[in-house]
Parts: C-alpha cells; structure tokens; sequence
C-alpha cells in the first residue's frame, strides 16, 4: 500500500531517540523529508545524520516560544515545504502528588503542554487542506498511571485541546490526530522500569497486564504514526488511537 508520503515533509520533535526517533525513521523509509529536532545541538545532528538525506535536525527545546516559527521555516527553507507535524516530548518527572514540586509542575507545562499547544497554533495558521498535525500523548489520556502524576494532568488536557483543534481545522482539510502509546519499549520505559526494586518483574507483570503478553516495539509505534500522519488516512481526524498491545480494555 502506497502511503502517499513520497516528498511530504514533516516535523518531528522530540526525535532524537524513543518514540520521536521510531516516526522519523518510519517517514524516511516511505519517501518523506523530515525536521527532526531535539535540545541537544549535538544529539540532533547526529540523529538527522543518521536518517540520510532525507532529514534535518535543528536543535531547540518545545518549551521556546520562537521554537515554531524556526521549525516551519527549517522545513520550507531545507525541503520547499511543509506538510505536517507531530509533536512529541520526553515524559515529564515521575512522583506521586505529595513528591511534585511547583517547579516541575511549571516546567513540564511550558514543555509538555503550552509547547505543543504553541506548535499545533503555528502550524495550523501555515498548513494547507490535506496538513495534518499530530500528538504522540499516552494511555493515561483514558486512565491515570501510578507514579506518573504530572503526565497525568497534563496528557488528558492536551487529547482535549487536539480534539477542539481538530473540530475548528476540519472545514480547511486540515488533520489533527493523537497516538496513545503504553508500554514500547523505548529508553523511557525502561527507566521507568527501571525505578523499581526488581525491573525484571515490574516488567514481566505489565506483560502480563497486555493481551499480546510484550512490550511494543519502537518500530511498530512508528508505523502506526506514519500511517495517521499520512494521506492514506485522509478521512481520519479528531481521534485518538492507542498503540498499546491491547492493554486499554475498555472500547
């Protein structure tokens, strides 16, 4: 099935590694050109380098309000235009409520939260019918994570402010969808695993807690992505697709 993603260009944020990185990779290999950035300068050409010539890295960090309009014009000026965006940040600090700090709570809103907001904003206002924007969020949007309190309040907000998004685009041909990943198998979750006192068994009884009994891989993330991001799904907008092994067991 061709995709129709030959020459399409895209941005990427957040994908250096994990699950940003998996969707640039994904984009690449079915003919798309791709911004991909992170906050390391050096981390950032290394990962474009990586993708060939069919992708860029710029360096700036989600929470930057000048981070968008570089963005759109890295992408026009490198690849001559600019079709589409997927926004996707690092998780923020784990901690139950009484752990968090007023600190973290504002930082991972400027990041998590306003930043991709600032993003969508811009690129809704540079797209053309057929643009699509998306949001790499998590399962929590359905059903909040032990541990991960900060993600939990802001990831639900953000699925809402996509779908209100999605609603006001939709008469201009523009996209706006959002993939609910739960356990892939990224650096992030093994960190995450990692906290506890045994990962080995931490992680042998999410397994047990998914109906395919493992952990997604990076890869099969970034296909469902490409595809969402893609003009094969045209006639998809305003949804929220969970790419998690069967783990959400409500409908």
């Amino acid at each position: 099935m061709d995709l129709g993603l030959k020459d399409r260009v895209y941005i990427v944020t957040g994908a250096t590694r994990g699950l940003g990185n998996a969707v640039a990779r994904e984009l690449v290999a079915d003919g798309a050109k791709v911004v991909v950035t992170g906050r390391d300068e050096e981390r950032t050409a290394e990962a474009a380098k990586a993708l060939g010539q069919g992708a860029i890295g710029v360096a700036v960090d989600n929470a930057d309000p000048e981070a968008p309009a570089r963005l759109i014009a890295a992408a026009r000026e490198a690849f001559g235009r600019f079709d589409g965006v997927l926004v996707s940040v690092g998780g923020p600090p784990p901690g139950f409520a009484a752990d968090t700090t007023d600190e973290q709570w504002q930082m991972a809103f400027e990041s998590v939260f306003l930043g991709a907001v600032r993003l969508a904003r811009a690129a809704a206002a540079e797209l053309e019918a057929g643009g699509v924007i998306g949001f790499v969020l998590s399962g929590s949007v359905h059903e909040p994570i032990p541990g991960l309190t900060i993600s939990n309040g802001l990831r639900p907000g953000l699925a809402g402010f996509a779908k209100s998004l999605s609603d006001e685009l939709g008469p201009r041909g523009i996209r706006v969808v959002g993939l609910l990943p739960a356990r892939i198998d990224t650096d992030r979750v093994r960190e995450l695993d990692g906290l506890s006192a045994d990962p080995e068994a931490t992680r042998a009884a999410h397994e047990s807690r998914i109906p395919l009994r493992r952990y997604g891989a990076p890869e099969e993330f970034g296909r469902v992505a490409a595809f969402l991001l893609s003009p094969a799904a045209s006639y998809l907008t305003g949804i929220m697709v969970p790419v998690d092994g069967g783990m959400r067991h409500g409908f």
